[in-house]
């Protein structure tokens, strides 16, 4: 396996775990609060829509980095 086919790898399952977590995103502000039973992992829906924002950005700038990565064709194939 090269680094390539790992980064490529890392950056596809960040980019599916991107569309995920924009779609659980509530545009009224409920987040994982409107799915049902989902928030009581969490203590409180703040918490919950909290660490939904925190892992969305972190994600976010997984899928960028690597893209800026890939694209330039930095390392060595």
């Amino acid at each position: 396996m090269t680094l390539n086919f790992v980064l490529e790898t890392v950056w596809a399952i960040s980019a599916l775990g991107l569309i995920v977590l924009v779609l659980l995103h509530s545009p009224k502000g409920d987040g994982l609060g409107g799915l049902g039973g989902q928030a009581q992992l969490f203590t409180s829906t703040k918490s919950a829509e909290t660490t939904l924002n925190r892992v969305t950005w972190a994600l976010t700038v997984i899928f960028m980095g690597l893209t800026v990565v890939l694209s330039a064709n930095w390392l060595p194939r």
